[in-house]
């Protein structure tokens, strides 16, 4: 077998077997084939698409590339939730403990952010003392004792994909949906979960920008999920402006904390309910998404899910009592309010934006080195939709610095004000199931 043979064999819109689909990766993946014949083949891809079966076998062929976490130790349907990234996505921290309550086991492999997106790792490491560095038996452990637990990502999880992910982006290959799709779909599987419920982001804060692209996305994704025996569904999610009020680690925390009381941002606790129920049914612990979503409300309501953070922060060695007291988390020294410059309604808030304001603030990093500074970030006080006065604020700067003219300068350009009355964006657009 002959890498070149292969490449031609795409090019010219044929399908691969399961055998030169292993060939390519193995073989990519030990340095036999060069990164030159793999963009050939990335590029073939692109403009020939794959299968349903070549997209489910290049998938499967990427897990193998690797490590994959065992989590049969762990007793109950593993349901995993993954969101395509945005700005303010706080839905891990809501829904761990959540479902948790719920009996449902969540064994979370998360990660750290770069850019504008967060990571679930850095805003848990908001909590004094908590940490992720845990083994996998201890891990199982926590998850059998508790219901939920969360492992930074391994070093060897889906090597194939970090060298393709690289290569990718030298070589105008990234907007492939079979590529797309197999790498986020490699890591989840990698992950160990029995399930897997996606939360696929559309609009202008998010990678795909329409509703037409993010359903495309969704559907190849689900498709390899279910296809592999993993059971998979998706919900197209609104990130055309930032989810819920707070952009910024500490912040989000203490966001996910009143949402978890039920006194969170409406959008937010709407889509938490939205993933939430969807896991509750996965794991077979409600008959119907509806019960599933009145199970959750009650543990919400009871303060069940709660007493589960707090669980589940003091088992990894993070002060739970800033549930019940969120200025234990690391403050900012100043705060700055960002004025409207007239009368209206606020028509568009740019989701990158407003990520990049928080992320000049030391919220996010530029590069993996990047210190990150868990305090300061952004709140917002208007949303699409909402009326606004002139001298009114838009947002609330936490900042450890006294210069924030550049954030305020990209806060201004992210809002638009209009005199006309706008709706709100539409939430969930979509749930695909197959």
């Amino acid at each position: 077998m002959r890498m070149v043979d292969l490449i031609e064999k795409k090019r010219d819109g044929k399908e691969l077997t399961k055998e030169e689909i292993n060939f390519i990766i193995t073989n990519y993946t030990n340095g036999s084939v060069p990164d030159y014949q793999m963009a050939a083949f990335a590029m073939a891809v692109y403009f020939q698409d794959m299968t349903t079966e070549e997209r489910a076998n290049f998938t499967l062929a990427m897990v193998e590339s690797g490590d994959q976490i065992d989590l049969s130790g762990i007793e109950g349907i593993k349901v995993d939730k993954h969101s395509t990234g945005g700005v303010g996505d706080t839905t891990t921290l809501v829904l761990a403990p959540l479902v948790a309550a719920l009996n449902v086991p969540v064994a979370k492999m998360s990660g750290r952010g770069l850019g504008h997106t967060g990571g679930t790792i850095d805003k848990l490491e908001a909590v004094p003392g908590f940490h992720v560095e845990i083994d996998n038996e201890e891990f199982i452990s926590l998850v059998n004792k508790n219901k939920v637990a969360v492992i930074g990502q391994s070093g060897n999880l889906t090597p194939a994909d970090k060298k393709l992910y690289g290569l990718r982006d030298v070589t105008a290959t990234v907007n492939s949906i079979p590529l797309i799709a197999s790498s986020i779909m490699s890591k989840k599987i990698a992950a160990g979960a029995d399930a897997i419920v996606l939360d696929v982001k559309t609009g202008a804060g998010a990678f795909m920008k329409t509703v037409e692209e993010a359903e495309e996305l969704a559907k190849a994704m689900v498709q390899i999920g279910n296809t592999v025996g993993r059971n998979t569904m998706a919900v197209i999610s609104d990130m055309s402006q930032p989810l819920g009020f707070a952009i910024g680690n500490a912040l989000e925390v203490k966001e996910a904390i009143d949402t978890l009381k039920g006194q969170g941002p409406e959008d937010l606790e709407e889509l938490c309910l939205t993933l939430g129920s969807h896991m509750v049914y996965l794991a077979k612990q409600a008959e119907s998404l509806e019960e599933a979503r009145g199970k959750l409300k009650e543990v919400m309501t009871n303060g069940k899910a709660l007493e589960q953070l707090k669980t589940f922060l003091s088992a990894q060695g993070g002060d739970a009592s800033v549930v019940d007291d969120p200025s234990k988390l690391p403050q900012a020294k100043y705060t700055f309010e960002v004025d409207a410059k007239q009368d209206g309604y606020v028509s568009e808030i740019v989701a990158n934006e407003i990520g990049t304001a928080a992320m000049l603030l030391g919220a996010g990093r530029a590069t993996k080195e990047s210190e990150i500074d868990l305090a300061v970030g952004l709140m917002l006080k208007k949303k699409v939709g909402d009326q606004v006065a002139a001298g009114e604020s838009l947002v609330t700067i936490y900042s450890n610095t006294e210069d924030v003219k550049a954030v305020v300068e990209k806060i201004h350009a992210a809002y638009t004000v209009s005199s006309e009355s706008v709706t709100a964006p539409t939430l969930v657009y979509k749930e695909i199931k197959e």
